[in-house]
C-alpha cells in the first residue's frame, strides 16, 4: 500500500473522480479517490442510499494509501436499472462486484458492506473467495443467521415487517413516493443517534437519487428477489443451508438497529471462523455515519 498517510489530497469530495464501468452485464457508476497503485477498498451501499453514504469513510482510507471504490449499486442513483425482479437475484449483485474488482485491475480486493451492501459482501465472499481478501459487514445479516431468526424470533419477523410489505406490487413505490419521499426522510431523521449524521442537504441528495427513472421499483426489487431466493432454496434443499465466509472477517454492528435485532451478530461462527465483532450500543443502523471516527478507526486497524 503507498505511503499517502501524510497527505489531504483526497479529504474533499471535489477531489474524487466519477466513472461508470461494465461490471457483469450493467453499467455501474462510481466514485473513485486514493492513489492509483494502492490496494484496492471497495464500498458497498444499502437501502435506500448510493455511493455518497461512505462520506465519512473515503477520504479516511484514501489518506492512508487505499484505492478506494465506491459504486452505485445496480438500479441506483446513476448506475443502470435493468426491468425485472430476477434482475436483481443475488447471483446477479455478486457478478457485478466481481465485474467491479476486474475493471480496476485487480484479482480480489478488501470489500466493506453495509446493510444490503452487507448482504452482497457476504455473499461475494461465501460464493468467491477468490476476489475478497478481508471483509467487513456493517449492520447486515448473514443469510443463513437471518434465516435462524426468521425461524425462532418472534421479534425479527416483526422488524421484517417492511421486507413483507415490499412484496406487494406497486403499493411500496406510492408509498414512499408520497409527500415528497416523507418515509424516507423520516428514515434519516429519527434514526440516527448523532443528531448530524444526515444535514438537510445530505437528505435531499438521498432524495435526489432515489427518485431516478426507474431507480425506487429496483431498490425494491432487491428485496422481492431475495424474498423469491429464499422460498427457492427452502422449497429445493429446506433453507439457504450453511454459508461459510473463509476470509477474515470485521462484523460492525450499532445496536440500536430498529429493522435488524442484536442476536444476528451473535453465534455466527460456525459460518464465519475467522470472525471478530464490535458492537456499538449508542449507534443505529446508520453506523458510518452514526459513529464514523471510530468506525473509520475499525477499518484502519483492520483492513
Amino acid at each position: 500500500m503507498s505511503d499517502a498517510g501524510a497527505s489531504d489530497r483526497w479529504t474533499t469530495e471535489e477531489s474524487w473522480s466519477h466513472g461508470t464501468v461494465r461490471a457483469s452485464d450493467v453499467d455501474l457508476h462510481y466514485v473513485v479517490a486514493g492513489p492509483t497503485d494502492g490496494d484496492l477498498v471497495v464500498l458497498l451501499h444499502g437501502f435506500p442510499e448510493f455511493w455518497y453514504s461512505w462520506r465519512e469513510q473515503i477520504p479516511t482510507l484514501a489518506e492512508a494509501g487505499y484505492r478506494v471504490v465506491a459504486p452505485d449499486l445496480r438500479g441506483y442513483n446513476r448506475s443502470e436499472k435493468p426491468a425485472g425482479v430476477s434482475s436483481y437475484d443475488l447471483d446477479e449483485l455478486v457478478a457485478d462486484v466481481v465485474g467491479l474488482i476486474r475493471s480496476f485491475g485487480h484479482e480480489s480486493a478488501r470489500v466493506v458492506g453495509h446493510d444490503w451492501g452487507g448482504v452482497v459482501a457476504w455473499q461475494v465472499a461465501s460464493d468467491r473467495l477468490d476476489v475478497v481478501d478481508r471483509l467487513v459487514v456493517m449492520n447486515a445479516p448473514h443469510l443463513s443467521a437471518y434465516e435462524r431468526e426468521l425461524r425462532s424470533s418472534l421479534s425479527q419477523i416483526r422488524r421484517s415487517s417492511y421486507a413483507f410489505f415490499f412484496q406487494i406490487p406497486w403499493l411500496p413505490e406510492w408509498s414512499l413516493r408520497r409527500d415528497d419521499f416523507a418515509a424516507l426522510e423520516k428514515l434519516f431523521r429519527d434514526q440516527p443517534v448523532r443528531q448530524e449524521a444526515f444535514t438537510d442537504a445530505d437528505i435531499e441528495r438521498y432524495k435526489r437519487a432515489f427518485a431516478r427513472p426507474g431507480a425506487m421499483t429496483a431498490a425494491i426489487d432487491y428485496y422481492r428477489a431475495l424474498f423469491r431466493r429464499m422460498v427457492r432454496l427452502t422449497l429445493t434443499q429446506g433453507g439457504a443451508g450453511d454459508q461459510r465466509v473463509e476470509v477474515p472477517t470485521l462484523l460492525l454492528w450499532g445496536l440500536r438497529d430498529q429493522a435488524l435485532s442484536p442476536s444476528l451478530s451473535e453465534g455466527l461462527e460456525r459460518w464465519v471462523p475467522d470472525l471478530r465483532v464490535e458492537r456499538y450500543p449508542d449507534a443505529s443502523h446508520w453506523l458510518q455515519v452514526d459513529a464514523p471516527e471510530r468506525v473509520n478507526g475499525e477499518l484502519l486497524a483492520f483492513l
